[in-house]
Formats: C-alpha cells, structure tokens, sequence
C-alpha cells in the first residue's frame, strides 16, 4: 500500500511538471511488430511469426530522435521444438516515462489441430522485472515513502490464436496476472487488465519471379488500455523473400509506415517510422522503430536452391499462367500441409503404439511382481496359518486341560457337597423320626409309623377317596388350578389319600396348612404323619 501511494506522488508530480505533454500509455507499444518478435504482440505468434529459430531485435524511440535512449527494447531468441510447439527467452527495457522496467521473458506456445483446415494456437509470456524511478528528480521524500526503492515484478500474460485457413484471430493480454515480490501484493488492480483483438487474412500474391511465397496481410487490431482510451488500429504487411513493406494506423499514435530487406537468407533488416496526426500530438517528434533478425540452424531446401527450382520449372511457367503457378503453389502448400499433418499423426501413433507397449511390459512385469508377491504371500500364510493352528491347538488343550482339571475340581466339589447334603439329609430325617408331635387343640393329625414305601415325613392332606371315579376327578381338578398334586394308597383302610405336598417338620406342614398353602388352595387340610421305623 506504502509503495502503491509513494507511485501515486510520483505521478502527480510528474504530470505537474508535464503538464503539457501528452500521458505516455502504460502498454509496451509493439501494435507495429507484423513479423519478428510478434511473440511480445502475442505469446501465440511464436508458432509462425516469430520466424523460429531465430535471434531477433526491436527497439523503439518514442517522439524523439536516434540519439537518445530507446524508450523500448526487446531481444528475443526463439526456437520451434517440434512442428507443434516453440519457445523463446528475451530481454527487455521499456520506459513509460515513470518507470523503467528492466527483466527477462520466458514464451511458450503449443498448437492444437482442431481439423484439417482449423487449428488453435495457445500461448503464454512469464515476465519478470526490476522497477524503477525513471526520472529521480521526480521523487519528493514523503511520510508514506522516504526513499527510492526498486520494486521486482512477476507477470503473466497469454495469448491465443485461431486460424482456419488464411484466416486468423488472435486475443492476448498483457498482464492477465502480476504480482509484486517486492511488497507482496498484486501489482496492479483487477481493473487495469490490457486486453488485445486481432484479426488478419493472408492473400497469397506472385511479385518476384523467383518468390511464390509472396502473401498480402491485413490486420484490424482493437486494444483497451485502463485510464486510456481504447485504441483502434489497422495495418497491411506486404511479405516477399526479399523484403517486406508495411502501412498502418493506430487512433493514438497516428500513422506509420516501414520497410526492410532480408539478406544472404538469413540475416534481415528493416525501419519504420511513425507520425501523430491527433491534436494532441502536434509538435512531437515522429517515433521510430529498428528491427533485425538472424535465422539460425539449416536452411530449408526452398530457400537454399530457389534458383535450381526456377531452372527446373521453367518450361512450365512459359505454360502457365501467373493465377495457374499461384494455385499450383497454393496446392503445394495445401499437399504439404497434409504431409505435415500425417507425419505428425504417424508420429502420435508411433508414440501412442511405444506407450501402449511400454504399458503392457509395465503390466507384464506387474503381474509377474504380482504372482511373485502372491506366491510370497501365500507362502507366508501358509507358514502364519501352521504357527497360527498350532498355537490354537496349544490352547485348546491347555483350555482342556484347565476345563478337565475345573470339572474335576467341580465333580469333587459337588460329591462333597452331595455327601453333605445326604449326611444333614439322614441327620434331618433322623430329627424328624425322633421329633415327637403333640396335637394341638382343634387339629386334626394322624400319626402311622410305616406306610408302604411311602417317605417318612408330613403330608398335607387335601382329600380322602374311597371311590376311584371322584378320586380321579378332583386330582384332575387341582392340576388345573396349577397344582401338582400327590396321592397314596393305604391297605389299612382301603382309602386313596390325596396331598398337596411333603414337609420335614411339624412346623413346615403347620405353616403350609394355616397359609391354606401359600393362597393356592383355600379348603381344609390336614397333616398325615409318616414317621418310619
């Protein structure tokens, strides 16, 4: 924010002292660059334009003379990689009369085959660049900023462009994204986007006899620059083997007009100069421009023996006309296009076929890995389920042993237990035996000393039968009620006696009699006694 506001002075303080210059945009001003180094116009240009590979130069004096210092330079050195893709790394110094920015770019741009008429190129410029005071007399010390500092910016700007035949669009943007390293922050705001449009048809043209490549190339550019007004332009670039031409106009700066020449088929050489024609800029200087280029790496054969090729196609041209070798070489062009386009396609199989197969090696070796580590598995499993078996069966009979070893001790235990009980069981029968039972008044109680084989013992008798049929019919009665209960036969008396239950004591029998047995049966009983020898 500091530096964003240390800026803001510094320009209220040069526009104070200019006041009467016209504001400089803050653009790099390349709308006059049709051939090399278009890449700064496009990043997508470097597929064709930029006549890779190559080594190639601009500068520009903006209303000023060849004796002072460019406003604008740029050095590019561009290479194609392959019939799809190229790359460039440039440097560049351009002065907006505020700054001057100082750094390097870094092109990349790849092209795409939509059909076989159609294709999109994509593009993209990684600038990165030392900003500085251009003018330090401008610079007032203030409590914000109390001294000149450089500032390190990293910007983005990409590009894209359309061709279907001889038809082009292109749109780029100068600084889509930037950031500033130095204080951390974006270097300008999302409003100050420069976008450019550009659209250009090329018309092939016969000029030279020895050049049919000659192409007529209109161009209608639009460019929106924040706090400028958008500028409109149009230029037309007459390209030969020889030399090329060029004319344009652009709503700010005004007119222009150039030309060069290009030498020993690699070396090339040309200057254009430019005029305000705007009110604003009467009384500037015109604005000039110097570009160069060498091409690097072998010729290709075309333009090492165009004169072999001449001499070989004359009897042909005394035949043909002008409009027929135009056609004819635009059928070249077009045959070698597709060659082009087959070889690549070829290319891309083989590619396709080598990935495919180092795949399926990539697969084999996999699945051999696979089976290796399956067979190790496996193994390793048979091995834990032998460890793992073992040791279950370990502690099965460990949990035997210790099972057998309880049941024992609990078989022990409930023999001892059993002992017990039988003993306190004689000791309670042999209580009760010798346990003499005085009557109470109003009781009844009948006492025999053996009955059959019944169990010595009190029984609570419920009822007394002499008569089978009533005897069956009350037992079945009281085990609908839920009881359970038992009878005896006495030869004596020839009687069925029907109980409720069998008690060890007195007192057992008693209670059991006076609770009319626990509420479960409400008529009257009585206790028979059977005391035993």
């Amino acid at each position: 924010m500091n530096k964003f506001c240390g800026a803001l002075l510094i320009v209220l303080v040069v526009v104070s002292v200019k006041a009467q210059d016209v504001e400089l945009p803050s653009d790099y001003r390349q709308h006059n660059l049709t051939e090399y180094n278009s890449s700064l116009l496009n990043p997508a240009f470097s597929l064709d334009r930029n006549n890779p590979s190559s080594v190639a130069f601009w500068s520009r004096w903006q209303w000023q003379t060849f004796d002072a210092d460019p406003t604008s330079l740029f050095f590019n050195y561009s290479h194609r990689l392959n019939d799809l893709s190229s790359v460039g790394l440039g440097f560049f110094q351009q002065n907006t009369e505020i700054f001057i920015n100082t750094g390097i770019v870094l092109n990349y741009a790849y092209n795409i085959q939509l059909s076989d008429r159609a294709s999109l190129g994509v593009g993209v410029n990684i600038l990165g660049f030392q900003q500085k005071l251009a003018d330090q007399r401008f610079f007032i010390p203030n409590p914000i900023q109390t001294e000149i500092t450089d500032d390190f910016i990293v910007q983005m700007a990409p590009g894209i462009n359309f061709r279907l035949d001889k038809f082009s669009l292109g749109l780029s943007s100068e600084n889509l994204m930037d950031y500033n390293i130095s204080t951390n922050e974006r270097n300008t705001s999302s409003d100050g986007r420069i976008f450019l449009a550009l659209a250009s048809y090329d018309f092939p043209i016969g000029i030279l006899t020895s050049d049919e490549n000659s192409v007529l190339r209109p161009s209608l550019y639009y460019k929106s620059i924040p706090g400028f007004d958008s500028q409109l332009g149009i230029s037309t670039l007459l390209s030969t083997n020889k030399f090329w031409t060029q004319l344009g106009y652009n709503s700010f700066y005004g007119i222009s007009g150039g030309a060069g020449g290009r030498f020993f088929k690699r070396f090339s050489l040309g200057a254009l100069v430019e005029f305000g024609v705007s009110n604003d800029l009467n009384g500037t200087d015109p604005t000039f421009e110097l570009v160069t280029s060498y091409k690097l790496g072998p010729l290709s054969s075309e333009d090492r023996y165009p004169q072999e090729e001449l001499i070989v196609e004359e009897p042909m041209e005394q035949e043909l006309s002008r409009a027929e070798k135009l056609a004819q070489r635009e059928a070249e062009k077009e045959q070698e296009r597709l060659a082009k386009v087959e070889r690549q396609r070829q290319k891309d199989s083989i590619r396709e076929a080598s990935r495919l197969e180092q795949l399926a090696m990539e697969a084999t070796k996999n699945e051999a890995q696979r089976k290796r580590d399956s067979l190790a598995q496996a193994r390793q499993g048979e091995a834990l389920a032998e460890i793992q078996a073992r040791e279950r069966q370990r502690k099965i009979d460990s949990t035997n042993a210790a099972n057998r070893a309880i049941e024992e001790a609990l078989a022990l235990e409930r023999e001892k237990k059993q002992d017990s009980l039988a003993q306190v069981k004689l000791a309670e029968v042999e209580a009760a035996r010798k346990e003499v039972v005085t009557p109470e008044k109003g009781e009844r109680y009948e006492e025999v000393s053996k009955q059959g084989s019944l169990e010595p013992g009190y029984y609570l008798i419920a009822n007394v039968f002499g008569t089978k049929r009533y005897f069956d019919a009350f037992m079945a009665d009281l085990q609908k009620k839920g009881l359970n209960p038992g009878s005896f036969y006495r030869e004596t008396n020839k009687y069925n006696y029907v109980f409720l239950a069998r008690y060890d004591s007195i007192s057992e029998a008693r209670a059991a009699r006076d609770s009319n047995f626990g509420g479960k049966y409400l008529d009257k009983t009585w206790i028979f006694r059977v005391v035993g020898e």
